[in-house]
């Protein structure tokens, strides 16, 4: 046996118990009964730690492109150093960078970034908008597709050409081809039409600062986003692909979801930290404007999404990760509609769901079952996400009782702030090992860029 981690909580999607866990050859090799452990060429004590899967975050925005752009953000180097500090193993990225992804030829490019610069191991998401490509890019091993549903507007960002798609007959077609590989589609759901009438209402009135732009995107109950998907939803029987909706934020949502589940549809739902944790507080987005903002989710939603995650309507939690400079965020304050929306969210999150796991709010199973089997499983991502003899080494130890703070200075994002600043956490991350090798440990990222391999989902059937 290469290691042993002894004696600690091992926490899995289905239960907890005591036990140590072997490595060899950078796999799981066996879990042990406390006192009949093998013997081991290096010894990792566990005792009064928590012994974890390494989180498989689906969906994270990584910012750097074949092509100069938007790394000043963050680069795919410092994105997955704050996924060795938080927990995750696997992040798997979106396709808003520069170049876009949607041809075999730039997705390629892309791959090899990560080859060269990731910490932890990756895949990353191509957008399925031109046809021809569809069948190339879905023998690369991916895991997903991904578009917004957004007018292609011509702008160099968010939603820069070639990724956004608004068309229903355009999108049913995209499903069709999805469905034709086997590959997942993932869809950022918004209702443009809606919208525009919306904000219309807002600017006409001279409201245009931060809180009015996190208002026109709840109005009505938040009917961009129900509107979307149940649209979605509905082109998704037509065309039968999987769909993975993106950014569950309502409890009409969540309705909505459960009810295409229960019929049977081949639906999948995600929500993200901010969704639970930061936009649901109206105090917080009062005090933080646009930086607190990717959208927010009124108070009463609340209840009805902790339920859906809790239930399993909500399959999973992915970060969202979409770290934006300070500049590009105080501009809120004076118009909310120039401000960059979505927040840095990697480094923090597990600890955010462990501590709410310890308040009552969900079990430590659930929470593992929704950052790492759930998406491993779903997503077809193999040897990943659950420890079980066999599979990839990738295990995080936590420590569940002492409590710290969140500091920007702790901030490993080139942008140097989160909205999380001040908040008091437990589940803090000890040690992260991929493949059975230390990429964070005693609070310091000591993986190698390029250590990271693409984590290969299963291929078109």
């Amino acid at each position: 046996m290469d290691s042993l981690i002894k004696n600690g909580l091992l926490v899995t999607s289905t239960n907890q118990i005591q036990a140590s866990v072997g490595i060899k050859d950078g796999l799981i090799a066996g879990i042990y009964d406390p006192g009949e452990e093998p013997e081991a060429n290096e010894i990792i004590e566990a005792e009064g730690l928590a012994i974890l899967p390494g989180a498989v975050d689906m969906h994270s925005h990584h910012r750097q492109g074949s092509a100069p752009g938007f790394e000043y953000k963050d680069t795919i180097y410092t994105s997955t150093q704050q996924c060795a500090a938080g927990g995750v193993t696997t992040s798997v990225a979106m396709p808003n960078v520069n170049p876009p992804p949607n041809t075999l030829d730039l997705l390629k490019k892309q791959f090899a970034i990560y080859e060269s610069d990731s910490v932890v191991d990756w895949n990353f998401n191509p957008a399925p908008t031109v046809n021809d490509e569809i069948p190339l890019l879905a023998k690369q091993g991916i895991a997903a597709f991904k578009i917004f549903m957004v007018v292609d507007t011509g702008r160099n960002y968010p939603h820069m050409p070639g990724i956004g798609v608004h068309d229903h007959g355009r999108l049913l077609e995209i499903m069709q081809h999805c469905a034709k590989v086997n590959i997942p589609l993932m869809i950022h759901p918004h209702d443009q039409a809606l919208m525009d009438v919306i904000e219309k209402e807002f600017w006409e009135r001279q409201e245009r600062d931060a809180l009015a732009y996190a208002k026109a995107y709840a109005a009505h109950d938040g009917v961009i986003w129900e509107t979307a998907i149940a649209t979605v939803l509905r082109l998704q029987r037509a065309a039968g692909c999987h769909l993975h909706i993106l950014h569950t934020q309502t409890s009409g949502s969540v309705d909505l979801i459960r009810q295409a589940k229960a019929a049977g549809q081949k639906v999948t739902c995600e929500i993200n930290p901010w969704a639970l944790f930061l936009g649901c507080d109206w105090s917080t987005i009062e005090r933080l404007g646009s930086y607190a903002l990717s959208y927010w989710v009124p108070e009463k939603n609340a209840p009805g999404l902790w339920e859906g995650l809790n239930d399993g309507t909500i399959d999973i939690v992915a970060t969202d990760h979409a770290p934006h400079t300070s500049e590009e965020k105080e501009i809120g304050w004076q118009d909310g509609w120039k401000a960059h929306t979505g927040t840095p969210s990697t480094q923090f999150y597990i600890s955010m769901l462990l501590t709410a796991a310890l308040e009552g709010k969900i079990s430590l199973e659930r929470v593992v079952d929704a950052v790492a089997t759930n998406p491993a499983k779903i997503f077809g991502v193999q040897n990943k996400g659950d420890i079980v003899p066999g599979n990839h080494a990738d295990i995080v130890l936590v420590d569940l009782e002492n409590e710290y703070e969140i500091k920007d200075e702790d901030v490993l994002s080139l942008t140097g702030w989160t909205p999380y600043a001040g908040r008091r956490l437990r589940g803090k991350t000890i040690l992260t090992l991929l493949r059975g090798k230390p990429v964070y440990k005693d609070g310091k990222v000591v993986g190698d860029k390029g250590y990271g391999e693409q984590a290969i989902a299963r291929q078109s059937t």
